[in-house]
């Protein structure tokens, strides 16, 4: 159990139990053992319990963690002047997958709005009851006047021409985990014994995993995460577009640094009020759980599905590429309360040590010929 944690509430600690006894329910309705991606699913999209399909805050100061969204609207309206360049080239139509707060989407319709490039249609996926309520409320009240551009679906679309756009999306999907253990590669598992949830290995038997793993030369005793929700949400999205980009933005590698021999342990982390860790028992519904992104499986899944690569940078390269910087020229700096924050804003968003070199930003799309702006400097697709 991880130590110096937040102390959860008395109903938090409730709600915990509720979810666990799912997953235990879940656990012995399949014989005594799920996949870790089985675990992870219940733990962050159970109905009405997972993580993010219940009501606890999880964005910003008072949440578990913050994304660039939350951090600045600096980000949002960066973003935005990349999406201009695919509807100009594709549809005026949007697509954001995993809303979070709302945030991003308020931030990139109004710098929209500002630029004279609304898109005829603004369309939200999102799975959790509990953000979708904030999102229409935020967007509600901030940009009324927008209501009719705004949409929420349940389902991917059937087709779909103009630009997606997923912020820490994909790290947040299921991934299964695998221990490569002398010639054996194994799927790590989960079990219940005494109301404790604890680790099981089986040899892995799912072809799409094994194809996946195969090539891989790794050492002895070696954990790691394997995507398959991701690659599928890529592949769907591909299959589903016409004409457009998907644009992911995210922390995470390309597959040699990956599974680079040296991360032994793999990249899964766990996020509670602001404390790293990495135990996925812990309090699950409570906590948010992570992996890095393998942005070489995402590329090759768009690749295998219809879709032509575009572009691979970090974040820092990319916003400063879309003009990041333009903002601060606004205001002027001999008016430093409001030109300090947006300088300290742009240093977390830009900064090796902070978000601008561990987030990277790769585009994937359908009938776009032109380079788009945001790859022009710093291509790090030799990492893919």
């Amino acid at each position: 159990m991880p130590v110096n944690l937040p102390a959860p509430t008395p109903d938090a600690l409730v709600h915990s139990a509720k979810l666990c006894e799912l997953i235990r329910q879940d656990i012995a309705a399949q014989g005594g053992w799920i996949p870790f991606s089985r675990f992870m699913e219940l733990a962050l999209y159970a109905p009405g319990l997972g993580y993010y399909t219940a009501g606890a805050r999880k964005f910003g100061a008072a949440g578990d963690f913050v994304t660039a969204p939350e951090l600045s609207p600096l980000f949002g309206r960066t973003v935005a002047r990349q999406l201009v360049e695919v509807m100009q080239a594709s549809k005026p139509h949007i697509l954001e997958l995993g809303a979070g707060s709302g945030k991003l989407a308020l931030d990139i319709l109004g710098e929209l709005e500002r630029l004279g490039e609304l898109p005829a249609s603004y369309s939200i996926l999102e799975v959790s009851a509990d953000l979708r309520e904030r999102q229409q409320a935020l967007l509600g009240k901030q940009l009324p006047h927008l209501a009719d551009r705004v949409h929420w679906l349940d389902t991917l679309p059937e087709q779909f021409s103009g630009a997606v756009v997923g912020n820490e999306v994909l790290d947040a999907l299921p991934v299964h985990l695998l221990h490569w253990s002398g010639q054996h590669i194994l799927e790590r598992g989960v079990t219940s014994q005494a109301n404790r949830f604890g680790w099981v290995d089986r040899p892995a038997d799912t072809p799409a995993l094994l194809d996946c793993v195969r090539k891989l030369k790794l050492p002895d005793d070696y954990l790691s995460e394997v995507s398959l929700a991701a690659r599928g949400l890529v592949a769907s999205l591909c299959e589903r577009m016409d004409q457009g980009a998907l644009l992911f933005i995210d922390y995470g590698f390309g597959a040699s640094e990956y599974y680079h021999p040296q991360r032994t342990r793999g990249t899964l982390m766990c996020h509670y009020r602001h404390h790293s860790h990495d135990d996925p028992f812990y309090l699950p519904g409570l906590q948010d759980i992570t992996a890095h992104v393998d942005f070489t499986a995402v590329a090759e899944a768009a690749i295998d599905h219809g879709a032509h690569f575009l572009g691979y940078t970090s974040q820092a390269h990319f916003l400063f590429n879309n003009g990041i910087a333009d903002y601060l020229g606004e205001v002027s700096p001999e008016d430093v309360r409001a030109y300090a924050p947006l300088s300290a804003q742009l240093q977390k968003l830009t900064s090796p040590a902070e978000m601008g070199e561990l987030f990277k930003v790769i585009a994937l799309g359908k009938g776009l010929d032109q380079p788009l702006a945001g790859f022009l400097r710093g291509d790090l697709s030799r990492l893919l």
